[in-house]
């Protein structure tokens, strides 16, 4: 099992659509997979249509309250398993932040559910900041996934998410942690501004980026307002056929990362 997270500091760049998206997809391709919603605004957990969470959350394992698996609850979707977000979790930036083990409390709740929990995948759908919830993100994840914009702006924001990484791999918190992946959003074939981004990103980062670019369209703006990903809400769209292929290449680069 590998916990993966989805996080970039900077906010509207498809963070969310792209965590709910590749759970969804991925669970489609029996992958079995618990999406956690570490956003306090709780955008993943009505993406996905989830709306009675019975008081569930990483706030109660993050204060050590509770256990993670006691927050887990089933999806109407076949292999996808989520622990929702709610406001709560605002509160855990100031609590958390005042024990000892601040940067470690997520590492340490999720721990038991790579002995427990038969699943291939956690997804962690981080908030857009650089604080506690992030920083713990980071210190509990295998692996980093960014999404990007492409915009001008994306090279500056991605700069600073790679220097937070490399702040938490050279500090000892989590030695092992890489940014093995960038995800192009909101990619628009009619403007050279997208293909220039693409390319200047590519330059920078090489085969961290992804082939599959997701693709700028109105059903993947309008989908989590019906709290539906794309592939339930527009299943032949573009969205869809862009998380499709987002999810088969995923699989295909950690199937050669184990061989």
């Amino acid at each position: 099992m590998k916990i993966i997270a989805i996080a970039n500091q900077k906010g509207g760049v498809g963070k969310t659509t792209t965590a709910v998206n590749l759970a969804a997809c991925l669970a489609a391709k029996r992958k079995q997979i618990l999406l956690v919603d570490l956003d306090p605004q709780a955008n993943a957990t009505s993406a996905l249509g989830v709306t009675e969470t019975g008081g569930k959350s990483m706030y109660g394992p993050l204060i050590g309250q509770s256990a993670a698996a006691d927050q887990i609850i089933a999806t109407r979707f076949a292999n996808l398993w989520m622990i929702p977000g709610d406001i709560n979790l605002a509160g855990a930036e100031i609590e958390v932040a005042r024990q000892e083990d601040h940067l470690l409390r997520l590492r340490n709740a999720l721990e038991p559910l790579r002995e427990q929990a038969p699943l291939d995948y956690i997804v962690l759908d981080c908030p857009p900041s650089l604080g506690i919830l992030m920083t713990n993100a980071l210190a509990a994840a295998d692996e980093i996934l960014v999404p990007i914009q492409c915009e001008y702006f994306a090279l500056e924001g991605l700069s600073k998410i790679d220097s937070v990484i490399h702040q938490i791999a050279d500090g000892g918190i989590n030695p092992g942690l890489a940014m093995t992946g960038i995800v192009m959003t909101m990619f628009d074939s009619r403007t050279n501004l997208s293909s220039q981004v693409v390319a200047e990103v590519r330059n920078h980062f090489g085969d961290k980026v992804y082939k599959t670019m997701i693709p700028r369209t109105v059903r993947l703006g309008e989908a989590p307002s019906f709290g539906k990903p794309i592939i339930e809400y527009e299943p032949i769209g573009a969205g869809s056929i862009a998380y499709n292929a987002l999810a088969k290449e995923f699989i295909t680069r950690h199937a050669a990362q184990a061989s």
